[in-house]
């Protein structure tokens, strides 16, 4: 089969189509067959280096949709024709399939699409786990999210938005404005014209927010923190402008007795019920419409270095795919 791959860590040109043997499902695996490969931030940090791969040369990419072709001993969770879809601690969902634990795979509904599935998955159950368990956030709240047009923040907005939470949002442009408006940010701020931490100040009447939701990272952690109110949460879980900065304790407390933490998504689906658990509320969002899934790019499996080029660029809306 066909699979990206880097041989070494490194900018988009590592991404290479290499041919690789594709083994048989072993106990308690599944052998999928990709329909569509969903491309996340995250990926950018194996291949550059960032989160280290156990060896190279390795895949790279988590999250996939497709149809289970064969089942190893003692598989109970799927079957073959099964529809399913994953996210996987391991990376290298670039691929046209690929064996996986079947203990990691979900079932897809019939309202769920192959597309819809690999679009959304690791995004979705994202934003669960940060606002409904991080920090569960409350009807009559305001949030900041930082990145409201990427694809975790316009799902963020939709689910903060019936949540009954007021949005404020981080865009780099009039047109991201309009799109994470359109989502259910309440107050999209333009970072690239407007000081955000201001911006928030005078949005909550100088008062500050009880959470900030930062994917961002280096460029925007030290703000972060002097937008939240006394006791308020920095959830830091990305590090789209490069690694945050090392965090002064003394700080916290200078700043109002601040909470920070770096929570993952394996961390909060460790187990299958949490897993499935997790899902089932995303699937739910969306079988009834209050989530919808923007597609904004779509790259052939062999183009996936232009595809990271356009999400470091900052250049993408909503979610982006690969297509096998």
């Amino acid at each position: 089969m066909r699979a990206i791959r880097i041989h070494r860590t490194g900018g988009p040109e590592e991404l290479q189509l290499d041919a690789i043997e594709l083994p048989e499902p072993g106990p308690g695996e599944a052998l999928v067959r990709h329909t569509a490969i969903g491309i996340n931030y995250l990926d950018t940090y194996h291949r550059s280096g960032l989160y280290p791969l156990p060896a190279l040369p390795h895949g790279i990419g988590t999250e996939a949709a497709g149809v289970v072709e064969a089942v190893g001993p003692g598989v109970t969770e799927v079957r073959p024709g099964q529809r399913v879809a994953y996210v996987s601690s391991s990376p290298g969902a670039y691929a046209e399939a690929r064996v996986v634990k079947a203990e990691r795979l979900v079932p897809l509904p019939d309202g769920i699409a192959d597309e819809t599935a690999a679009a959304i998955l690791l995004k979705g159950m994202t934003v669960e786990f940060l606002v409904r368990r991080t920090f569960r956030v409350e009807r009559g709240q305001t949030v900041l999210f930082h990145a409201a047009a990427g694809g975790v923040g316009l799902i963020a907005c939709q689910w903060l938005r019936e949540l009954g939470a007021t949005v404020l949002g981080t865009v780099g442009s009039d047109e991201k404005a309009e799109l994470a408006r359109a989502h259910g940010c309440t107050h999209p701020i333009v970072y690239t014209r407007e000081n955000f931490v201001e911006r928030v100040r005078a949005l909550t009447a100088n008062q500050g927010v009880p959470v900030v939701y930062d994917s961002v990272g280096k460029a925007t952690i030290e703000g972060s923190l002097d937008c939240l109110k006394p006791r308020g949460y920095l959830v830091s879980f990305g590090n789209a402008s490069g690694k945050p900065p090392p965090i002064d304790l003394l700080v916290l407390s200078q700043k109002g007795s601040l909470y920070v933490t770096r929570p993952t998504l394996f961390s909060y689906t460790a187990t299958r019920p949490e897993l499935l658990a997790s899902t089932a509320a995303l699937f739910e969002l969306v079988q009834s419409g209050k989530i919808t899934v923007r597609i904004g790019q779509r790259w052939p499996l062999a183009e996936a270095a232009s595809a990271h080029r356009a999400l470091e660029s900052r250049a993408t809306t909503g979610s982006s795919l690969l297509v096998p």
